[in-house]
C-alpha cells in the first residue's frame, strides 16, 4: 500500500440524464410558469436538490390531491400508475411528467405482458415510488420480488408463462442472483426484451468495483432514499473495500473513519450534483488526501429532451433550450 494520502475518484458517478433531465424540466417550469410550480414526491431522491427546488418555489408534495385544483405538477423522475395520472386528471391538473425514458420503457413492458397475461414478477423493493408506479400498470398481473430470498414465496398461476422484469436502479449482482433463482423455480421464465437496469446505475457500480480493492475506505454520496446510492455502499464492500459510507454532504464525515486510512474512494449516486463532491473532495484535501486520481470505466454521453409538455409550452414562447452542453437534452423520450 502506497504510503501517499490519496483519493481515488470514480467516473462516472453523479447526474445520470435522467436525473439532469428531471431537475431542468422543474428549473425550466419555475422560470417560464413562476412559482409555485408542485411537484409530486420528490424529483429526484436527492435532499441537497429537494431543497435548493424548494428555495426557488418548487412545492413538494406526497399527493395529487394536495395540489390546489387547476394548478400545474410535476411527476417525478421515478414515474407514477395510471390510477395518479387519472387522478390529477380528475383535478383538472397541468401536468409535467418528468418520468425518466428508462423507467417509461420498464412501464410499457409491464403493459404489454400484461396483455398477453403473463405473471410478471417485478425485481425491486417494495414501496420505492418507481416500483409502486410500475406495479401501478398492471396490478393485477405484478408481484414484486424484493430479494433472492424472497424467491421461495412466489405463486404464480402459470409456470410456463413468467416474465420478470427490475427496478432500474438496483444492484446488478443481486438481481441476477434473484433472476437465477427465479428460473431454478420456474425454467421457462422469461427476460425483458433488454436490460432494465439502467445504463446509469450499471456504470457507477462497475467504476466502484474496480477502484475498491485498492480503498481502505469508500464515501458514497447519496441520500438515505436513493436505491442507487446505498448500492454503491454495497456493491464497494462486496469488492474489497475495508469500509464504506454513504453520507449527503461533506459535514457528515467522521474523523473516526480515517484511522489507518491512506486511499479513500468517493463517488456519489445518479441523483447527486458534482457541486456534493466538490464538497467532499475539499474536506478529504484539508486533511492531506490531496492526490486525486480518476478511475474512469466510462463515458456517458447519453441526452434526453425535456417533458413534451414543457418543450411545447417553452417552444411556443420561443425559449426553448439551445442545443449544446449538459443543459442540451436533445433525445426524445421513449
Amino acid at each position: 500500500m502506497t504510503d501517499t494520502k490519496r483519493v481515488l475518484l470514480a467516473a462516472p458517478r453523479g447526474y445520470c440524464a435522467g436525473v439532469d433531465r428531471a431537475v431542468v424540466a422543474v428549473e425550466k417550469a419555475l422560470e417560464h410558469y413562476g412559482a409555485p410550480v408542485y411537484v409530486r414526491k420528490e424529483i429526484v431522491h436527492n435532499k441537497h436538490v429537494v431543497a435548493t427546488l424548494s428555495e426557488r418555489g418548487a412545492v413538494f408534495v406526497d399527493e395529487t390531491d394536495q395540489v390546489p385544483e387547476g394548478a400545474r405538477v410535476v411527476f417525478s423522475a421515478h414515474g407514477v400508475s395510471p390510477a395518479v395520472k387519472a387522478s390529477a386528471a380528475e383535478r383538472n391538473l397541468d401536468t409535467i411528467d418528468a418520468t425518466c425514458p428508462l423507467v417509461t420503457k420498464v412501464h410499457k413492458e409491464a403493459v404489454r405482458f400484461a396483455r398477453d397475461d403473463f405473471d410478471i414478477l417485478l425485481i425491486g423493493h417494495e414501496g420505492h415510488e418507481e416500483v409502486e408506479g410500475t406495479a401501478g400498470e398492471a396490478p393485477d398481473h405484478v408481484q414484486v420480488v424484493n430479494s433472492p430470498d424472497a424467491v421461495d414465496d412466489v405463486v404464480v398461476r402459470d409456470p410456463e408463462k413468467v416474465v420478470w422484469i427490475s427496478q432500474t436502479t438496483l444492484s446488478v449482482d443481486e438481481t441476477m442472483e434473484t433472476v437465477r433463482r427465479l428460473r431454478k423455480k420456474f425454467p421457462t421464465l422469461q427476460d425483458p426484451p433488454s436490460d432494465d437496469i439502467c445504463y446509469a446505475t450499471q456504470n457507477r457500480q462497475v467504476a466502484v468495483k474496480k477502484l475498491a480493492p485498492d480503498c481502505d475506505l469508500v464515501i458514497v454520496v447519496g441520500s438515505a432514499n436513493s436505491s442507487n446510492s446505498v448500492r454503491l455502499v454495497e456493491v464497494a464492500l462486496e469488492a474489497g473495500a475495508r469500509t464504506s459510507y454513504r453520507i449527503d454532504r461533506a459535514a457528515e464525515i467522521d474523523e473516526a473513519w480515517f484511522d489507518g486510512v491512506r486511499t479513500v474512494g468517493v463517488t456519489s449516486g445518479a441523483s447527486v450534483p458534482e457541486i456534493l463532491v466538490d464538497d467532499v473532495l475539499r474536506y478529504l484535501a484539508d486533511r492531506g488526501y490531496d492526490t486525486v486520481e480518476e478511475v474512469r470505466t466510462a463515458t456517458e454521453d447519453l441526452m434526453f429532451s425535456l417533458p413534451r409538455e414543457l418543450r411545447t409550452d417553452l417552444k411556443a414562447a420561443g425559449t426553448a433550450p439551445q442545443q449544446g452542453g449538459r443543459r442540451s437534452l436533445s433525445v426524445d423520450p421513449i
